[in-house]
C-alpha cells in the first residue's frame, strides 16, 4: 500500500504533548516525562506506518524527550550533587506554559465569533431560526488528529493476530474505502468510527479505513466529531462539499 497523506489542517507536536497531558490527567509543571514520552513515541510509531506527512516535525520533539529523560534518569555528577541542579524539563514546561495561554485566547476568540454568528436580524426568516435553534440542541467538538489516531490504536489492538497459510492479495484501497463511507452516509447522517473499524476483517483494512476517514476531512467532505473530550468519535457528512456519488 503506497498512500499519502498531505495533513496541513491538523496540529503539531505541542498540541501533541498538551492533549496527552490532558487526557492522562498529567500536572503540565511536574511531567512524568518516562510516561509522556513512551506514551508520545507510541503514537509516532503509528504516524510513521500511516506515512503521514507531518511526521518530521514530531521527530525533533521526540529527540527533545529523549534528551530529556536521558538527563533525568542519569545519576546528577559529582560536581553538581552540592550546587542544585535545574530540571531539564523546565524549558519544555514553559514551552507548553506559553503555548497553553495562547491556544486558551484562540478558543475564546473563536468562541465568541461562534456567539456572534448566533444573533440574527429581525428580518432573518422565522423559519431558518427555529431550524437552527433545533440544530443547536446537539452540541458536538471536533475531533482532533490525536483522538483519531488513539481510537485507530484502539481499533488495531482489538484485531486479533492473523495467521497467514498463504498470500492472499486482498482488495483494500483508500479509494474504495472513500466510496464506501460516502456510501454509507447517503443513506444515513452520522456513523460511529469505531462501527467502521468493527467492520474491518484485518489490520490492513483497519489501516485503510484510517486513511480514508483522513482524507474525507482534508477534503472537508466529512466531519469527525465528539460530544466531549475524549468520547467515541462520529463520522458526519459535510452537507456542503459532499462528493457525488454514481450509483
Amino acid at each position: 500500500m503506497n498512500y499519502k497523506i498531505k495533513l496541513d489542517i491538523f496540529e503539531g507536536p505541542l498540541d501533541l504533548l498538551l492533549y496527552l497531558i490532558k487526557k492522562n490527567d498529567m500536572d503540565i509543571i511536574n511531567i512524568p516525562i518516562v510516561e509522556i514520552t513512551d506514551q508520545y513515541m507510541r503514537f509516532i510509531d503509528l504516524m510513521k506506518m500511516l506515512d503521514l506527512d507531518t511526521v518530521g516535525d514530531f521527530l525533533v520533539m521526540a529527540a527533545t524527550l529523549m534528551q530529556i529523560k536521558s538527563r533525568m534518569l542519569l545519576p546528577p555528577a559529582p560536581s553538581e550533587i552540592e550546587e542544585e541542579e535545574d530540571d531539564p524539563r523546565d524549558e519544555l514546561v514553559k514551552r507548553l506554559q506559553e503555548y497553553k495561554r495562547f491556544k486558551e485566547i484562540a478558543d475564546i476568540l473563536k468562541e465568541k465569533e461562534t456567539e456572534r454568528n448566533q444573533l440574527f436580524s429581525r428580518q432573518y426568516e422565522e423559519e431558518t431560526l427555529k431550524k437552527f435553534k433545533k440544530d443547536a440542541e446537539e452540541v458536538y467538538f471536533e475531533a482532533n488528529l490525536f483522538d483519531l489516531i488513539n481510537a485507530f490504536s484502539s481499533a488495531l489492538k482489538k484485531i486479533p493476530e492473523e495467521i497467514i497459510h498463504e498470500i492472499i492479495k486482498e482488495g483494500y484501497t483508500v479509494e474504495k474505502k472513500i466510496h464506501a463511507i460516502l456510501q454509507v452516509l447517503l443513506t444515513q447522517p452520522s456513523i460511529r468510527l469505531n462501527s467502521l473499524f468493527e467492520q474491518s476483517r484485518s489490520k490492513l483494512e483497519v489501516v485503510v479505513t484510517f486513511l480514508a476517514v483522513l482524507e474525507l476531512i482534508r477534503l472537508k467532505e466529512i466531519k469527525a466529531v465528539q460530544q466531549r473530550a475524549f468520547s467515541e468519535i462520529e463520522i458526519l457528512r459535510n452537507k456542503d462539499n459532499i462528493i457525488p456519488i454514481e450509483k
